[in-house]
């Protein structure tokens, strides 16, 4: 079992969200405490999963690139295995697991029409995926 997350576990948490790249001499600065601390937090919220990746976002993030969310029904009790193959697919950025009628929500980065066709397609294919409703993510109106 994990434990709860400290407050200053929250803060170079919300720190990295603003700038992942930063050193960990810029981290600790920055939450208020020292390198050590620092850099002994942030190797035990990687440890423990807490800090899975650390990402970029590009100027794609907002031209080039077009996203989607996909909504997606299993079969069974195949999560496990449907999120393992989902998180293999370059196009899935994200999944998160929901409630209400669908099971999954994939997040989908992708170049073109034909590349969300191919993705849409692999997805259907997966074992354990029942169904599935696609939605392009259009102009961003907030945040």
């Amino acid at each position: 079992m994990t434990a709860p997350l400290t407050a200053t576990d929250r803060d170079i948490i919300a720190a990295l969200r603003e700038d992942a790249r930063m050193s960990v001499t810029e981290l600790a600065l920055r939450v208020g405490v020292s390198r050590t601390t620092a850099k002994a937090r942030l190797d035990a919220l990687i440890a423990d999963g807490r800090i899975r990746r650390f990402t970029i976002e590009t100027d794609a993030d907002t031209t080039d690139e077009m996203r989607a969310i996909s909504l997606i029904e299993l079969q069974g009790s195949m999560s496990r295995s449907v999120i393992r193959a989902l998180r293999r697919m370059p196009a899935v950025t994200d999944v998160y697991a929901t409630n209400g009628s669908w099971d999954l929500v994939a997040e989908l980065r992708f170049d073109s029409l034909a590349a969300f066709d191919r993705v849409l397609r692999e997805i259907r294919e997966v074992p354990g995926v029942r169904n599935s409703e696609s939605c392009l993510l259009l102009a961003h109106v907030a945040g």
